[in-house]
């Protein structure tokens, strides 16, 4: 008897917290019974799998080798695509994506990864702190993360800085940090933290979609598109007619504004 699943290839090549506001796409096909196979950055794509969104990761690199008759349907995010990767108007990217294909709009808020914590710290409540991204321009000030540091330690947190590939200055800034290049690494670092802070970065997306209390800095960057996948994500940003602006940012910043951003978090904080 013929096998009668239907395939799906989803195409989406792209930074990490692009590919993971891609993943409800993912969950959507896998719900209607297709096998998935999503094409990608293959190191962030492991998540897809592990998590059993995914029944096949392929990196983008072997994109144009794939037998295309072999799916069923084929979804291939980019701008030569048949989806474009970004909305033309102000519209959450997984509701767009959703939408653009005629999709239900219900998905998961939470990745379901079987991760061992890694067991940072002995006891008590931890803290992650990850002043970095892929651009320098969306980075709040590190003073800002210094005295969110001293703020949480009065309250009994043990805080360690996190570093990616994106945050190597940070080797010989801090102590104590913890650097990995290893997205699961990551991952199992985040599972352990009581709270995590962050700026708009991967990241900070993986955090928030893990399920830990997050809190993101958004200053030039649009959170209506861009805004973590959570049920536990609290985004702190300025109330300002020029912003979002990226990538044409000023020099002045005022949208990252270190004394508001710190009275903002430490109301978010204290009503979290």
């Amino acid at each position: 008897m013929a096998n009668s699943t239907k395939r799906v290839l989803i195409y989406r090549r792209g930074a990490l917290g692009d590919t993971l506001l891609t993943f409800p796409l993912v969950e959507a096909y896998k719900k209607l019974g297709y096998k998935v196979t999503f094409c990608g950055n293959a190191d962030y794509l492991l998540l897809a799998k592990l998590s059993g969104l995914a029944d096949e990761i392929i990196s983008s690199e072997f994109f144009y080798n794939l037998p295309k008759e072999y799916f069923d349907l084929k979804v291939i995010i980019s701008k030569e695509g048949n989806l474009n990767p970004f909305p033309k108007d102000r519209v959450w990217l997984p509701e767009y994506y959703l939408k653009s294909l005629g999709l239900p709009l219900d998905f998961s808020k939470t990745l379901i990864l079987p991760l061992p914590k890694r067991k940072l710290i002995k006891r008590g409540k931890l803290a992650l702190l990850h002043p970095g991204s892929g651009s320098s321009k969306k980075n709040a000030p590190m003073e800002l993360f210094e005295r969110i540091e001293i703020f949480l330690k009065e309250r009994g947190y043990e805080v360690i800085y996190l570093a990616g590939e994106a945050e190597t200055w940070l080797i010989s800034l801090k102590e104590n940090l913890f650097y990995s290049t290893d997205i699961l690494e990551i991952a199992s670092v985040l599972k352990e933290a009581d709270l995590f802070v962050g700026n708009d970065s991967g990241i900070s997306h993986l955090s928030a979609y893990l399920g830990v209390k997050t809190f993101v800095f958004f200053g030039p960057t649009d959170d209506v598109i861009f805004h973590p996948i959570g049920k536990r994500v609290h985004l702190i940003k300025r109330d300002l007619s020029c912003r979002p602006c990226f990538p044409k940012v000023c020099e002045e910043r005022p949208c990252l504004d270190k004394e508001e951003l710190l009275r903002l978090w430490i109301y978010t904080f204290t009503k979290a």
